[in-house]
């Protein structure tokens, strides 16, 4: 373990007319092709995250959910879409009781009970905010499902991880372990019934999928291993444009989603913070890092109190999200101990990108398959990996994200933007990594507006996570091992569960952040280390 931490020296990218920043070379490749075809903000990012879903077939894909925050340069405006599946119609808490489930499976065909959202949220996106038409979009995507991509460093991680699980799936063991074995990183796979499925989308738009021969092979797939989700369950999907919440920090709004994502936790620990003074308290500090697992923990205790579809449970957001609300909890936390906290109300694997047009508009969406291959099992002949989000949802009837069909779950997808005072954008910023991402947010927003970092740096610095992620169950405190034994030792004196990971720990999440400085307008965009990203710009 390292005992120290020199500051990050690699510049940010940088452009004047358009950028994008993902976890994936060639999937930023693909957005600043479709910028430079003219494409919008929209058209980009659906150009990037298409061809995730083939690249990075683990983290993302035609089969998971997404959320997006789109700034509509012209206007000001910041428009919300919930691109998440419901439950199916079979799904609920009786169907498991009486097969004996005490909790929801996590892998398999019975993990995979909620519709994927991804592709109407594309199409809806794309609707209202798309310059070029779907086939020139999607054309990257299709190229290397087709003509083949190589096989990434994380593919090959987490490949190897879940062998036997997509040898349980004859479908993905087609797609992902060609003659049974794991390929090494820079092996080229193809995927053809993706690029199939991919072309169908770019003719016939949202309707191939969720009305189409699409939704029919993945729901023939699914009957036949013992799943529930209908072809009644595809047709009947739709995303929902939704109004962003936000709270002010320094003077900047930052926006996010409003549930079913946990956005609300976010605004929750900005407005925890924003009465104490960092600078004096110090980066890279014991102090520092105390106090955002202290105000980390005492969101976490409402989001879990609270966090469902607003369709269901009756939410008291704007409560939870107030100044007033943060100056009631803020005497709890203690500077010299590690506390555990109750609410204050009573009664995976993702991908993150970041695209900024030459208009000025901009997108921050997120996308996932929940676990690293979601649920383990590939739609037939579709080539998609699906979903197991629906494993988040609970069978325990008093709880808010509790089962029932047509419910969206809890969701930890929460892409961000962040406006100056003046009202201008000025940061688009995400990252995956389940219940790291409010966490790591956090962490990227204090460094670059209270300690003035540019956004690479403000990614590289190391990181923490407080409890779980990628289904891990833990209340420990994960520190990379860059951060000093002595700080690490302190932290645990004060009552912290510390572990170490390695100096770059993928469970730290991928992040991308992009700047717009108001001064200049020039853009500069960080990219995560610990993934396989870039940013780009032009």
């Amino acid at each position: 373990m390292a005992s120290g931490f020199q500051v990050p020296t690699r510049p940010p990218a940088v452009g004047t007319h358009g950028m994008v920043a993902s976890p994936h070379q060639l999937a930023s490749a693909a957005g600043l092709r479709v910028l430079q075809m003219g494409g919008s903000a929209v058209d980009a990012a659906i150009a990037l995250n298409s061809t995730l879903g083939v690249v990075y077939p683990h983290m993302t894909g035609l089969g998971g959910d997404s959320f997006w925050l789109i700034y509509e340069a012209a206007t000001g405006q910041v428009h919300g879409l919930n691109g998440s599946g419901r439950a199916a119609a079979q799904a609920t808490l009786e169907y498991y009781r009486d097969r004996h489930y005490t909790e929801l499976p996590s892998r398999g065909p019975l993990a995979a009970i909620t519709v994927p959202g991804t592709v109407d949220a594309w199409c809806t996106a794309h609707d209202r905010f798309g310059r070029l038409p779907l086939d020139k979009i999607l054309q990257a995507a299709i190229d290397y499902a087709e003509q083949g991509y190589p096989v990434s460093t994380s593919q090959e991680l987490w490949t190897r991880r879940n062998r036997d699980l997509l040898s349980q799936d004859p479908f993905a063991q087609r797609c992902f372990l060609p003659q049974q074995q794991v390929p090494n990183r820079g092996t080229v796979l193809t995927n053809g019934g993706l690029g199939q499925s991919l072309r169908a989308i770019a003719r016939g738009g949202r309707e191939a999928f969720y009305r189409g021969a699409i939704a029919a092979e993945i729901t023939r797939h699914l009957k036949e291993q013992g799943g529930i989700l209908t072809a009644a369950d595809f047709a009947n999907h739709r995303s929902d444009w939704v109004e962003p919440i936000a709270t002010t920090y320094r003077g900047y709004r930052v926006l996010e989603m409003p549930p079913n994502t946990q956005g609300f936790a976010v605004l929750q620990m900005l407005n925890l913070l924003e009465e104490y003074d960092l600078q004096s308290i110090g980066h890279h500090t014991a102090d520092y890092y105390h106090l955002m697992v202290e105000v980390t923990k005492l969101a976490f205790a409402d989001r879990d109190r609270w966090l469902s579809d607003p369709d269901f449970v009756n939410i008291p957001i704007q409560e939870l999200i107030s100044k007033a609300y943060a100056d009631r909890r803020r005497p709890l936390i203690d500077m010299a101990q590690a506390r555990a906290y109750g609410p204050g109300i009573g009664d995976g694997d993702t991908t993150f990108c970041a695209v900024v047009d030459d208009q000025g508009n901009a997108v921050a969406t997120i996308q996932s398959l929940y676990f690293d291959y979601g649920c383990g099992v590939v739609g037939g002949e579709t080539g998609i990996v699906l979903q197991n989000r629906g494993s988040f949802f609970s069978l325990n009837p008093a709880e808010a994200n509790c089962l029932a069909p047509g419910k969206r779950p809890f969701h930890t997808l929460i892409p961000a933007l962040a406006l100056n005072p003046a009202g201008d954008l000025e940061w688009v910023l995400g990252t995956m990594g389940g219940e790291g991402q409010p966490q790591t947010q956090v962490a990227l927003l204090t460094r670059v507006i209270d300690f003035g970092f540019d956004p690479q740096s403000a990614i590289d610095w190391p990181r923490w996570l407080q409890g779980r992620t990628w289904g891990e169950s833990t209340s420990r405190l994960s520190l990379e091992g860059r951060i000093p034994e002595a700080i690490q030792a302190e932290l645990a004196r004060r009552g912290h569960p510390v572990a170490a990971l390695p100096d770059w720990a993928e469970q730290m999440g991928h992040a991308q952040m992009i700047h717009i400085p108001p001064e200049t307008g020039v853009l500069w965009g960080g990219a995560d280390p610990r993934g396989d990203g870039t940013a780009l710009g032009w």
